[in-house]
C-alpha cells in the first residue's frame, strides 16, 4: 500500500482526559465515510492521569498493518505536561505535525521540540471546553484538530456524521450534543499551525 493512502496517527493522553475515546469517534466517523480504520488504545497498568496511548489508522484499502504506530504522520497531545515525561515526537515524519492541547503559539512551543523539523500546531483545547461545557474535556476539540490538520477527512462529512453518532450517543442529553458540537466547531477554527 502506498504512503499516501494511509494516515497514521497516535494519541498521547492520560487516563481520564478521553484519547481513547477521540481516537475511536474518528475511527467510527472514518469508517461511515468508507474508509478502512482502525482505532486502538495501547492497554497497560493505566489508572486515572497516568499517561496513555491510543492509536489511528486510517485507510483507503483494507490494511494489513495490525501494530502499535511507530512512525506516525500526526501525534496529538491532549495534556501538554507529557512533553517533559514522555517522547512525543518520537518516530513522528517530519512531513507530519504535532498537534497540542496549550496556550502556547505554535513558534513558542516549538522551542520544545528542537529536534523535530515538521509543522507544530497548537490548540487551547481546555479554554474551549471550559468556556463551552464548563469543564476540562480537551479531547473533542483535539479531535477536530486532527481531522482539520491531517486533512485526514472532509470537514463537512465529518462534522455530519460525528453529529449523527453524537445523537446516537448522547440521545436523552441534547445539551451535550450541542456543546460538544460548538467545540468542534470553535476548534476548527482556532486551531493554530
Amino acid at each position: 500500500m502506498a504512503k499516501s493512502e494511509m494516515t497514521e496517527i497516535r494519541w498521547h493522553g492520560r487516563g481520564g482526559q478521553g484519547a481513547k475515546s477521540a481516537c475511536l469517534m474518528l475511527a467510527e466517523v472514518a469508517g461511515r465515510q468508507g474508509k478502512f480504520v482502525q482505532g486502538f488504545p495501547e492497554y497497560g497498568p493505566e489508572r486515572m492521569g497516568a499517561p496513555i496511548t491510543a492509536y489511528n489508522r486510517i485507510c483507503s484499502e483494507r490494511c494489513p498493518v495490525h501494530s502499535n504506530i511507530y512512525d506516525p504522520d500526526y501525534v496529538v497531545v491532549l495534556d501538554e505536561t507529557l512533553l517533559d515525561s514522555v517522547p512525543v515526537t518520537a518516530g513522528l515524519k517530519p512531513t507530519g505535525a504535532i498537534i497540542v492541547n496549550t496556550s502556547e503559539t505554535p513558534d513558542e512551543l516549538r522551542k520544545r521540540f528542537p529536534d523535530y523539523t515538521g509543522r507544530v500546531c497548537t490548540l487551547d483545547a481546555r479554554k474551549i471546553s471550559e468556556e463551552v461545557l464548563g469543564k476540562n474535556f480537551p479531547n473533542t476539540a483535539l479531535l477536530a484538530a486532527a481531522v482539520k490538520v491531517s486533512g485526514v477527512l472532509p470537514t463537512d462529512e465529518f462534522l455530519a456524521h460525528i453529529e449523527d453518532s453524537f445523537k446516537h450517543k448522547f440521545a436523552t442529553k441534547p445539551q451535550v450534543i450541542a456543546g460538544n458540537m460548538e467545540i468542534l466547531k470553535r476548534a476548527f477554527e482556532e486551531v493554530q499551525g
